[in-house]
């Protein structure tokens, strides 16, 4: 078991940047992801919708004798409670708990913003999780154009700045005023340097990626599941377009992804 890959799954190759934490924080570890890119955005997909495809992506990695499944993605960590009994006894972890810690580690009392996909602020998550430590305010504001702005490598320039002005200036403009915001998509940090100048220097961006392989760290010492053998090469699945993943993905990634090391696959 301790020399099974952990897994990784998100809507698109956003998690990308989450497993690229991870390997940074575990470099004894060997790494699967998968992207399901046929089907990205979850975001504007209904819950239980982002459910049944999430459960799928899951069940593709565990297939694929994983040890751990990390749910890189904020909108299906939604669903994380129903994943963690849908995969018992394999530990299932989510990127929100760790992301909200981190923001009130940062601000103890808030105010907290987030920004994330139409369906992480409608499911209220953040809110939930953050107010299950705290009583520090949140306010949200929904970046529906973030995730595929990202994934076209539109994350700097005229437009890219355009479309922040138009979500975060309405966020800013409410009193009390965050001090720290929460990118709530594993997508945003693609777009950190853009986002950052628009909300200024007094407001502390926090991204759940590092804080998340953090906990993965610690989950891996508690269960005792550490690698013991030098590990493998880290594999990579998507469900649409493995050449196109390959050439995006170094975005998010932070290195180059061999095309040959890419493998399409069906959820369905």
């Amino acid at each position: 078991m301790n020399n099974r890959p952990i897994g990784v799954f998100d809507s698109g190759m956003g998690g990308l940047t989450v497993m690229r934490a991870l390997a940074e924080k575990l470099p004894g570890e060997q790494f699967l992801y998968l992207g399901d890119t046929a089907r990205l955005p979850y975001g504007t997909k209904s819950a239980d919708t982002v459910r049944r495809y999430a459960l799928q992506a899951a069940h593709a990695l565990t297939m694929r004798g994983v040890k751990l499944v990390v749910i890189a993605c904020n909108t299906a960590s939604v669903g994380l409670a129903y994943l963690q009994e849908a995969l018992a006894p394999m530990p299932v972890i989510g990127v929100i708990e760790p992301g909200a810690k981190a923001a009130l580690a940062a601000a103890p009392e808030g105010p907290v913003g987030v920004i994330a996909t139409e369906g992480t602020v409608k499911g209220g998550a953040y809110v939930r999780a953050i107010h299950a430590f705290s009583t520090a305010p949140v306010v949200q504001q929904a970046c529906p154009l973030f995730v595929p702005m990202a994934e076209e490598g539109l994350i700097d320039g005229p437009i890219a700045e355009a479309v922040a002005h138009r979500y975060l200036d309405p966020l800013l403009a409410r009193l009390p005023k965050p001090k720290v915001l929460v990118l709530g998509c594993t997508h945003y940090p693609a777009l950190k340097e853009v986002i950052a100048r628009v909300v200024g220097d007094d407001i502390r961006l926090v991204d759940s990626a590092a804080i998340t392989a953090a906990a993965v760290e610690k989950l891996l010492d508690e269960r005792g599941l550490r690698a013991t053998q030098p590990p493998g090469a880290h594999r990579f699945y998507c469900t649409d377009a493995p050449d196109r993943f390959a050439r995006v993905g170094e975005t998010f990634f932070g290195q180059p992804i061999d095309p040959g090391a890419v493998e399409q696959v069906d959820l369905q």
